[in-house]
């Protein structure tokens, strides 16, 4: 195989080079002593479907490495990929931080990721669906009724309404961690409105544009399918009576919100419009889109404000960015919403413990991807565990994201942890806990030269007429060393995922 000009060597122990040799990426790169390691192995030799990606990276001198950083990051100035801080002092718009150290997976490791995730959306769809209908899982008892009903996500607006074709969950945002087995879990499902896949996309094109010999080399999975795929499964499962093909929008609630960049980003490449609330208006029933030419019918509308916002007449009066009367004419079946009103059930954590029931429940097969284990406070001898365990346990608000609200025991003081069990205390359904997993870990750089950083993974998963996972995803990454919490909102970034065919 090809080697980019470089000969082949041993690509991490500078012991390897001359003494007057420049130091190479991986030299004296050292893995994390509990994790599993994306690329090395615990006796510092790469995993087998990553000998030519480290061969080919290890390669490169450090200068020559630096050069090609400095052109990432230009490139993503140029390109305005950025996102929003609202609790950053400093200012608002930030880069999205990027490590040019791809993280792998080798194709039969992904074809049981893809079957998991995709088993896992259609359970979670079929448990929708069951209810804001008969509610069969909940008269079963698998499935305390009182913790779904009671559900801030949950919505007694959607009680006997079937959204047009029938999916309630059209674009999912699965977080996955690889414990120190190296044995994907699931974190938890984001069903409703999963950002981050504009990073995926950018992320690789920069790296295409970076090393491009790395690509002509090595086969990746493309991940540039993406916006087609999304388009064609929205127009599917447009409404009866709907244009031909379907007018299909995107609507934002405006260049403030912290992803606007994807917002636009992903409107641009389905070649439909961006819209804000008041760009519609809704007659007798139907949805209109404001145009030059006149109104224009509406027929699926990519959402990316939450549920409280989209209609003033049905659900927060003093909105302003959602559109009055768009809730009736979604139950009157004349517009498409993706995702669903009322999916937010499932982004409940205090739901999640249960998915692995909904497919036995739904599917009668077992679940190919694991939970990580919960305690749910809701639960007596669940809160009790959790209050007497919290320098121990990872604790989370049920209905937070982006690392907030959250709990990491073994590295909080006792103050802290006394003030989260007065929170517990007081509303015991708002807390999950879970035990402290070390996530897995990549070379990344940072600051000191190429050191392990933890990370996760978010696939995305779309459904409309069949379902579809881009592969790969969102491999998350912590930059402050021993973190465990990847949010961008927490500093966290991003790198390339390959999924090798």
């Amino acid at each position: 195989m090809p080697t980019v000009g470089i000969e082949p060597r041993l690509p991490i122990r500078a012991s390897n080079r001359g003494p007057a040799e420049p130091p190479r990426l991986f030299d004296g790169y050292s893995p994390h002593p509990s994790a599993w390691d994306e690329l090395f192995t615990r006796d510092v030799a790469p995993h087998p479907h990553c000998d030519a990606l480290v061969d080919r990276l290890g390669g490169l001198h450090l200068t020559e490495f630096q050069a090609k950083r400095a052109n990432a990051d230009l490139a993503f100035v140029n390109q305005g990929i950025t996102f929003s801080v609202y609790s950053d002092q400093r200012g608002v718009e930030k880069i999205f931080p990027f490590d040019l150290i791809p993280r792998t997976i080798p194709a039969g490791e992904w074809n049981v990721l893809e079957a998991g995730l995709i088993q896992r959306v259609q359970a979670l769809n079929l448990f929708l669906h069951d209810v804001y209908h008969d509610q069969r899982i909940l008269k079963e008892g698998l499935i305390p009724t009182e913790l779904v009903l009671g559900s801030k996500g949950y919505r007694k607006e959607m009680i006997g309404f079937t959204p047009p074709g029938g999916v309630y969950v059209h674009i999912c945002g699965t977080d996955l961690i690889r414990d120190t087995n190296g044995q994907f879990l699931v974190l938890e499902d984001n069903g409703r409105t999963p950002s981050g896949v504009s990073y995926v996309l950018e992320n690789r094109a920069v790296m295409k544009r970076v090393f491009p010999q790395l690509f002509h080399d090595i086969r990746v999975k493309r991940v540039e399918d993406y916006p087609r795929r999304l388009r064609e499964a929205l127009a599917s499962v447009a409404p009866f009576g709907a244009d031909a093909p379907p007018c299909v929008v995107v609507l934002s609630p405006g260049q403030y919100n912290s992803a606007y960049f994807e917002h636009s980003f992903l409107a641009r490449h389905m070649g439909v419009e961006l819209v804000f609330g008041p760009d519609l208006f809704v007659d007798n029933d139907v949805v209109y889109l404001k145009t030059t030419r006149g109104p224009q019918r509406v027929d699926v509308i990519y959402r990316r404000l939450d549920d409280d916002f989209l209609d003033p007449e049905a659900f927060r009066p003093d909105s302003l960015l959602g559109v009055p009367g768009l809730f009736r004419a979604y139950r009157a079946g004349n517009v498409t919403l993706a995702n669903a009103v009322g999916t937010g059930v499932c982004d409940d954590k205090a739901v999640y413990p249960y998915t692995e029931d909904m497919v036995r429940f739904y599917l009668s097969e077992e679940p190919l991807l694991r939970n990580v284990p919960t305690h749910i406070c809701d639960r007596r001898e669940d809160c009790e565990f959790t209050l007497a365990n919290l320098d121990k346990l990872v604790v989370k608000a049920v209905n937070e994201s982006g690392g907030y609200g959250m709990l990491m025991g073994p590295f909080s003081t006792a103050a802290v942890r006394a003030e989260f069990a007065e929170k517990v205390r007081g509303n015991p359904r708002n807390y999950v806990a879970q035990p402290v997993v070390t996530l897995s870990t990549c070379p990344t750089w940072t600051d000191e030269g190429v050191a392990p950083r933890h990370v996760d993974l978010r696939p995305y998963i779309i459904t409309g007429c069949d379902t579809w996972v881009l592969p790969g995803g969102l491999t998350r990454t912590a930059l402050v060393k021993g973190s465990l919490v990847v949010n961008s909102s927490q500093g966290g970034g991003s790198k390339d995922t390959w999924v090798l065919e």
